[in-house]
């Protein structure tokens, strides 16, 4: 910056005055340096690539390291897979142990969909959208215990709730009407 005119008023935009001119100098060719070629095909390597992008081989400097890297993941994975498994080894013998000390009280035998099937006289489908309909109503009936007006607005929010539970209860009464109807059919 000694070429510069020293306390000259300039805009932002404008370059700087030069007094006379820069002295060119020869530019040096800089010296190329051995840049790694693939073994393979004798292209050279992109800068950071571990693998030959017209080829696919490897790095020679970083093939041994790959090889010594290999084989200590290969006895990661071998120790990891002998602690998983004596892990699962040790957890089905548990797990063996409880069921076999585990029994289900009498009343299960009545809960059992089968039972409750029979018992009821409808097929799996109409089964079905009846638990659902029992479900629906059960839910607007919970909407009226767990939340208690304080308002209008609040009561009118709530009673839609409950309209929209029982108008669930209704489709789904009717879709297990219409499904035994179809099975008695057929």
């Amino acid at each position: 910056m000694a070429e510069v005119v020293h306390e000259v008023q300039r805009g932002f935009w404008k370059p700087a005055t030069v007094l006379e001119p820069a002295v060119q100098s020869p530019l040096q060719p800089a010296v190329p340096e051995m840049a790694e070629v693939c073994d393979e095909c004798g292209t050279e390597f992109m800068i950071g690539a571990r693998f030959c992008h017209t080829c696919g081989s490897r790095r020679a400097k970083l093939a041994n390291a790959a090889s010594d890297d290999a084989a200590v993941i290969a006895g990661w994975w071998s120790h990891g897979v002998e602690v998983m498994r004596s892990w699962l080894e040790m957890l089905q013998r548990r797990t063996q142990a409880a069921w076999r000390e585990f029994s289900l009280p009498a009343w299960v035998q009545y809960v059992r969909f089968h039972e409750i099937k029979r018992r009821i006289g409808l097929p799996t489908a109409p089964l079905i959208a009846f638990v659902i309909g029992l479900g629906c109503v059960a839910a607007a009936v919970a909407v009226s215990l767990f939340y208690h007006p304080s308002n209008l607005a609040e009561f009118q929010a709530i009673q839609m709730w409950r309209i929209q539970w029982l108008l669930a209860a209704t489709a789904s009464f009717v879709a297990g009407i219409l499904l035994k109807g179809s099975s008695e059919r057929r």
